[in-house]
């Protein structure tokens, strides 16, 4: 599975709002993750979610959104690791991502280590025609963050529409997977 990660932390980069308006507390109700518009349309995503914000889960998720058909200039099918023709559609989603511990990230290089961590263990999963992107951005809007979080970017593609939704649902649990293990979280 390919796997990478980047900083957006200066200037007008994109933040991550952690307790924006819709914000839903996946914590405190997990089965709300089930509720959620993006679910609808990719039920793995509430899977995800649900683990991602489980009790054993060293991080909590702030927002997502799913992507049901992406243009071929939004992804490259050479980054998701697909033969050619196997691309005829694609699907995408994104995660915002926060460290349950305050001091998780706390400082740039524990958020590089982290993705790192979970870039290496993507690495090893194999599964084509998929990709996780990691982008460190900074926190507003919260008092049990510590400044940074993660946005997840989760692609797939496939030959069928169905095909690139059951590649993202293998990509979404080989994240949840990755993250679960990344003791460096805790």
């Amino acid at each position: 599975m390919e796997a990478d990660w980047e900083f957006e932390v200066g200037g007008n980069a994109p933040v991550i709002d952690a307790r924006w308006a819709g914000f839903v507390d996946l914590q405190r109700e997990p089965g709300a993750a089930w509720k959620l518009a993006e679910v609808r349309e990719l039920p793995a995503l509430a899977e995800t979610l649900e683990r991602l914000n489980g009790a054993g889960s060293p991080v909590w998720t702030s927002k997502c959104d799913f992507y049901p058909a992406l243009q071929a200039e939004e992804f490259d099918a050479d980054e998701l690791d697909a033969e050619v023709g196997s691309c005829a559609d694609a699907v995408g989603c994104y995660i915002d991502i926060l460290a349950k511990d305050v001091g998780a990230w706390s400082q740039p290089s524990l958020a590089e280590a982290a993705c790192r961590q979970v870039c290496g263990t993507l690495g090893r999963v194999a599964l084509r025609c998929c990709r996780v992107d990691l982008v460190v951005r900074r926190v507003v809007d919260t008092e049990d963050s510590a400044g940074l979080g993660i946005t997840a970017y989760v692609t797939a593609c496939g030959v069928e529409a169905s095909q690139a939704r059951d590649t993202l649902a293998f990509a979404l649990a080989a994240f949840a997977d990755a993250l679960s293990s990344n003791s460096t979280l805790q």
